[in-house]
């Protein structure tokens, strides 16, 4: 039975972070991609040229499901009240799901490898952080909350470390806890 010619997008990018999960950056090829999809390769290299171009679309779409988590939390929290970073604190509150994981290790391996998979990564920090600055009624203190919150995630992303669920929650009202506070000079 020949393959489909085409596939959704996201079903594409589903197969291509099955692959990841299972074999890393380094082993995610246009073939293998084609194979966990059920497509041929040429569907592959018509929708995205090439593995580099595949990586960075796996990489945008991780960080469009990150903005979009975010930003219904922000959403929730009101306007005068330091929204951007208490709306990324309540997003925190779940952790990235277990079978992400190893995908997201190996993603942030790959953008450790290739300074140009980390653009859209970096224009996104400066826009949280400015976002959280200009937010906040302390900006100081929602900084240092930012910074400690993104410390905290950034352990989790690695493997260097979890966190029993009831001492990650006292964390997280912790680093809330900095919000407010205001940084001696």
């Amino acid at each position: 039975m020949a393959r489909p010619r085409s596939i959704d997008p996201n079903q594409l990018l589903d197969a291509a972070e099955r692959v990841v999960a299972r074999h890393g950056v380094p082993g995610l090829t246009l073939e293998a991609v084609a194979a966990e999809a059920g497509i041929s390769k040429a569907s592959v290299l018509y929708d995205h040229g090439s593995k580099t171009a595949l990586v960075q679309a796996v990489l945008v779409r991780a960080l469009q499901r990150d903005r979009a988590q975010n930003q219904a939390a922000v959403d929730a929290v009101p306007a005068h009240d330091s929204p951007v970073i208490k709306g990324r604190l309540a997003a925190a509150a779940q952790p990235l799901p277990d079978a992400f994981r190893p995908v997201a290790l190996s993603l942030v391996a790959a953008m450790a490898g290739d300074s140009s998979l980390r653009g859209p990564f970096q224009q996104h920090q400066r826009e949280v952080i400015e976002a959280v600055e200009t937010t906040s009624q302390q900006p100081r203190g929602a900084m240092l909350a930012y910074l400690a919150l993104e410390g905290l995630k950034l352990l989790e992303a690695l493997d260097y470390h979890r966190w029993p669920v009831q001492q990650r929650e006292q964390l997280l009202r912790d680093i809330a806890w900095l919000v407010e506070q205001v940084p001696p000079d």
